[in-house]
């Protein structure tokens, strides 16, 4: 292997991790408004903001390492699939902040309320992350193993 090839394949690890990182602020930041109490709007208040920032570190990581163009096609468009699984949790975070702002004054609406779109833009980003690796690493096995 080429220094090149060294250098791309550590960069693209430490793409892996960061987006990893990402995911994993995510999550935390959709488990603790259920863990620290569902009627604590402090809480959820925070949380929308940590769960922004792992959306955002979670989509940048995906825009850098799905610019390499030394894959094949269909590598690079798999990879382009992972950024859309940012873009969905981009998506959720918006509506994090738009449903607060907008349920905030009706006191009977609740957390409930404010993170249900939230979650369904999380799930769709996490099932577009899934399939997307499942297909990612099959893809690198077969052409490993044709030599393409």
């Amino acid at each position: 292997m080429s220094d090149k090839n060294m250098d791309r394949e550590k960069r693209r690890r430490q793409l892996e991790g960061i987006s990893t990182f990402g995911l994993i602020i995510i999550a935390v930041a959709m488990v603790g408004p259920f863990a620290s109490g569902i009627g604590n709007m402090t809480a959820l208040s925070v949380y929308k903001w940590i769960y922004a920032a792992g959306a955002l570190i979670y989509l940048l990581a995906r825009v850098v390492g799905a610019t390499d163009r030394n894959g094949s096609l269909r590598l690079r468009r798999l990879r382009r699939l992972e950024f859309w699984a940012g873009m969905a949790f981009a998506v959720g975070a918006f509506f994090w902040f738009y449903n607060e702002a907008r349920f905030s004054a009706i006191w009977s609406a609740g957390p409930l309320a404010i993170l249900q779109n939230t979650v369904l833009f999380t799930l769709a980003g996490a099932m577009i992350q899934i399939i997307a690796s499942w297909m990612i690493t099959a893809r690198i096995r077969k052409e490993q193993k044709t030599g393409n």
